[in-house]
C-alpha cells in the first residue's frame, strides 16, 4: 500500500483495496477491487452507494487498440464499466486533466514522454469510443474538474 501525506496532517493510502458495502453490484470479485489513485477510490465509494447504480466494475473489461508509439495491437483496461437502472451503460477513465490534452513542456525529454502517453492515450480513448458506440454505450473522460460531481449523463 503506498500513501500520500494529507494537509490536515495525516497519511492517507492513495493505493489500496477497496470493500464494497454492496458487492453485489460489483461486477468481478468484489474482495480485490484495487484503486490506482484518491480520485478513483471516490468514484468507488459513489458508485458503491448511488442507488442508480445496479452494476459496476473497476478495470474488468478489455478494449483492444492499435499503439502508434508501438506500431501493435494492445488491451486497453478502462477505470470502469458503469450501468444504470435507465439502461444506460458507461466505460469511464479517470485521468488528469493535463493528460488530456497535448503536452506543453518546453524540456525536450519531458515533452517527449508526455507526447507519447497523449498519443497512446488518444488511441485508447478513440477505440474505446468506437467500443461503446457499437454496443450503445457512452464513453467519458472524467478529470479532477468533472469528478467531484455527478457523472453527467
Amino acid at each position: 500500500m503506498s500513501f500520500i501525506y494529507n494537509p490536515n496532517k495525516y497519511w492517507v493510502a492513495y493505493k489500496g483495496f477497496f470493500r464494497p458495502k454492496y458487492p453485489e453490484k460489483y461486477g468481478g470479485n468484489p474482495h480485490n477491487i484495487v484503486y490506482r489513485s484518491q480520485w478513483e477510490l471516490h468514484l468507488m465509494m459513489q458508485l458503491d452507494h448511488d442507488p442508480k447504480v445496479i452494476a459496476w466494475a473497476s478495470e474488468e473489461l478489455s478494449v483492444p487498440y492499435y499503439d502508434p508509439t508501438r506500431g501493435s495491437v494492445h488491451r486497453y483496461y478502462p477505470d470502469f464499466h458503469v450501468k444504470y437502472q435507465d439502461g444506460k451503460i458507461y466505460l469511464v477513465e479517470i485521468k488528469p486533466h493535463k493528460q488530456t490534452r497535448p503536452s506543453q513542456a518546453k524540456n525536450k525529454r519531458r515533452y517527449l514522454k508526455e507526447s507519447i502517453t497523449y498519443a497512446r492515450n488518444v488511441a485508447k480513448w478513440k477505440s474505446a469510443k468506437v467500443y461503446c458506440e457499437d454496443r450503445g454505450w457512452k464513453f467519458i473522460i472524467l478529470t479532477e474538474k468533472e469528478l467531484f460531481g455527478k457523472l453527467n449523463k
